[in-house]
């Protein structure tokens, strides 16, 4: 972190608010990062529309994971000038009428200038675009067995939001597994799979849209909502779906292509994160619930005093919690040779359970596993960690 403010010019600050203004800013990029954030490369910013409000939306890339944060538009303008002032040496804003361009000179501060526009196509600023439904109503009858339709196809007014967020987790899901190589993707477990929502909705898109032959299983504890989802699953002609009664710990690592776990509950998350590692799956993505663990080692430890503030209330250790857990949870998949992603998927006016992690396999030389063994060993130390849950199962 640059330890004297650097003064932004006001010639930049105001071309850039004319952008917004009038209608003609693209995207902006900030890059060479000189600061103090392990692994952070570049930030993408473009703007998107949420609720009918202008926002910023941040893409922080770093080596193995980006992550993505919205702002509020006046707050992201103060989040640009920031990142600029912590390690960040050059940005482009790229407008359709010119490129507003920042280059930090050794002593002298940020020098701009303008030059001709690179791009003239502008940027959809819809954040909740109009999509194509991967999943449509109409000829579903396991939509119909699980009460999100009736009859004929229409979606129930109390189911929605339900119908909204399957579709929603099946476009996020598209690009994922469409980057698995050909051939790869011939089994897919679910981690407690519940009602089997999104396991039927995934089946479907596989079969259907894609047209694999992948076998696809849910595993679940409650004996009830196994055997439900087996009629369904018959009834429906899912001749390669099926529902198992059981525990996520209990369950083989073999044989799993792509895992999901949404919602398992503190450490039946890191169960399902070590099943997907140990089967060498192509794709793990999993969305936490709540953060028990960590949070009783946080609780009983001595806190740094950097930190205090933001652990002696119990809302705020929550979130800290919360944080740390799938902070360490990314970082394990990625010693273990993952590329992990973490965003929210859906809105928290449905659910403050909103974090995905996603793990993309990839490979990582032993020189970068000791690095991310020293980042993992920093943030327990920072936080009063022992040990968390998924470095036990792993053995790490």
């Amino acid at each position: 972190m640059l330890n004297t403010p650097v003064v932004i010019p006001t010639e930049f600050l105001t071309a850039l608010g004319e952008s917004f203004e009038q209608d003609s800013f693209i995207k902006l990029t900030l890059g060479k990062y000189r600061g103090e954030v392990a692994g952070l490369k570049n930030i993408y910013i473009r703007k998107v529309v949420i609720k009918g409000k202008p926002h910023l939306a941040f893409t922080s890339r770093f080596k193995t994971r980006d992550i993505v944060k919205n702002y509020p538009f006046d707050d992201g303008i103060a989040r640009i000038t920031e990142q600029l002032n912590d390690g960040f040496q050059h940005c482009t804003c790229f407008t359709l009428h010119k490129d507003l361009i920042l280059d930090l000179q050794p002593g002298q501060g940020f020098r701009f200038r303008q030059v001709a526009p690179t791009l003239q196509t502008p940027v959809s600023d819809t954040h909740d675009k109009t999509k194509k439904r991967l999943i449509p109503a109409l000829d579903k009858p396991y939509l119909h067995a699980l009460q999100i339709t009736d009859a004929v196809g229409n979606v129930y007014k109390n189911a929605q939001d339900k119908y909204k967020q399957i579709n929603q987790f099946i476009n996020l899901l598209h690009p994922m597994i469409s980057a698995i190589p050909a051939g790869s993707l011939k089994q897919v477990v679910d981690m407690g799979s519940g009602k089997g929502y999104l396991t039927f909705a995934l089946y479907d898109y596989l079969h259907q849209v894609l047209g694999l032959d992948t076998a696809v299983r849910g595993i679940e504890f409650r004996p009830d909502l196994v055997q439900l989802c087996n009629q369904i699953a018959e009834d429906s002609g899912f001749k390669k779906l099926d529902f198992v009664e059981g525990s996520i710990a209990d369950y083989p690592p073999t044989g799993i292509n792509m895992l999901i776990a949404l919602h398992a509950c503190d450490t039946a998350t890191d169960d399902a994160i070590c099943k997907g590692i140990l089967a060498g799956a192509e794709l793990i993505v999993v969305a936490p619930c709540c953060h028990k663990q960590i949070r009783k080692e946080m609780s009983k430890a001595k806190q740094q005093p950097e930190i205090a503030a933001l652990t002696n209330h119990g809302i705020f250790m929550e979130r800290q919690a919360e944080m740390v857990t799938d902070a360490l949870r990314s970082l394990i998949l990625e010693y273990y040779g993952y590329k992990t992603k973490v965003f929210e998927f859906i809105s928290d006016a449905h659910t403050p359970k909103n974090v995905l992690v996603v793990g993309t396999k990839a490979t990582i030389s032993p020189v970068d596993q000791e690095e991310v063994l020293k980042q993992i060993q920093a943030v327990k130390t920072f936080y009063g960690v022992n040990c968390h849950y998924l470095e036990k199962l792993m053995e790490l």
